[in-house]
């Protein structure tokens, strides 16, 4: 008995995945004619004959959402952040009635899975795509594949996909400006995040421009992971290259690293902030509670996923966009660990 032909075949003959195929043969104006085209003669070339009863099944809604978090590494759920992106997910999920299902690796080498399991098993009516790497193929080849899509963070050279993020340019640049304005602190060092992700390199980016435009030279990077431990590392590094010549505020790309920095610094008798400001990035929760409190800037993770997924439903019922890339405001918060008076009530202007 001869093999029947397969959507699977369509794709691979066209060069394309199952999902591309399936939208192409549905006539989804997200695949553009030419590959519409192209996926149709293959059908017809192949003998391939739509399942009646697959069509019946995919027209019908999962009332499901996916966030997909392409690994599972320390930096990614080990961090607060993520807690927070899915309880505004699933407020806005339980609104329409709908569940969140999450999609992720424990092997970062097998990246594409997380994507792939999405767009095939067709179980989520759209996805929200969260800490990709720059260099992550796997999110542009979502973007394309016709299911609806909502990115949250900055991407640049995905400035037609529908985004929900922080200016963390500008905001790395508030906390820079306090320093030296309000401090005088003139000897400055960044532990970023991880530099593979756009946030590391706007946080990054924002710190050196803020020390340019205050006219700051003395100032250096160290690379960190975002993990408590990198932070306490990146510290112990510049004691022990520059002992006599420390600087005198570290900016810290998250919370988690100033923690693990505060305590390298407390056990080596370097007063913060006497000696040493100390500000870091998030405001999830462990900033409030560690001696001094530490100026952070407060992100808004959980309206981000809230928002997120409302303009995913927005896509998946096919309203009206309301903009590509939403950016929502953030606060900075001022505690002792810069050299205010570590009043948790405080804010920058």
């Amino acid at each position: 008995m001869p093999k029947s032909v397969t959507l699977k075949d369509v794709a691979a003959k066209v060069g394309v995945t199952s999902a591309a195929a399936s939208m192409a043969l549905a006539g989804h104006e997200r695949i553009s004619e030419r590959t519409r085209a192209a996926v149709r003669q293959a059908a017809a070339e192949l003998g391939y004959v739509p399942s009646s009863a697959g069509r019946a099944l995919r027209s019908q809604r999962a009332d499901a959402v996916a966030l997909i978090v392409p690994n599972s590494s320390t930096h990614v759920f080990g961090h607060m952040y993520f807690m927070h992106v899915l309880t505004g997910m699933s407020t806005a999920a339980n609104a329409h009635d709908a569940q969140v299902i999450v999609s992720t690796n424990a092997d970062t080498s097998t990246g594409g899975v997380a994507y792939e399991r999405v767009m095939r098993s067709r179980t989520a009516d759209g996805a929200i795509v969260t800490s990709a790497a720059i260099d992550d193929d796997h999110v542009q080849g979502l973007v394309a594949s016709g299911l609806p899509v909502v990115l949250i963070g900055n991407y640049p050279h995905l400035a037609d996909a529908v985004s929900v993020g922080i200016d963390d340019v500008t905001a790395t640049e508030r906390l820079v400006d306090h320093l030296v304005t309000e401090h005088g602190r003139r000897r400055l060092l960044h532990v970023t995040g991880t530099l593979d992700h756009q946030t590391g390199i706007d946080r990054r980016d924002g710190f050196l421009r803020a020390a340019a435009a205050h006219g700051v030279d003395d100032v250096s990077v160290v690379e960190g992971d975002l993990s408590e431990e990198s932070g306490a590392a990146a510290v112990e590094q510049v004691l022990r290259d520059h002992p006599d010549d420390l600087p005198d505020a570290i900016v810290f790309a998250n919370d988690d690293m100033a923690v693990g920095g505060l305590r390298v610094l407390r056990r080596a008798g370097v007063r913060v902030p006497e000696d040493l400001s100390v500000v870091g990035f998030d405001d999830f929760g462990l900033a409030r509670v560690t001696t001094p409190g530490i100026t952070t800037v407060r992100v808004p993770a959980e309206e981000m996923g809230r928002i997120a997924t409302e303009r995913l439903f927005d896509l998946v019922d096919g309203r009206p966009r309301r903009g590509r890339h939403t950016e929502l405001p953030v606060e900075i918060v001022l505690r002792g660990s810069c050299g205010c008076d570590d009043d948790p009530g405080q804010s920058a202007p």
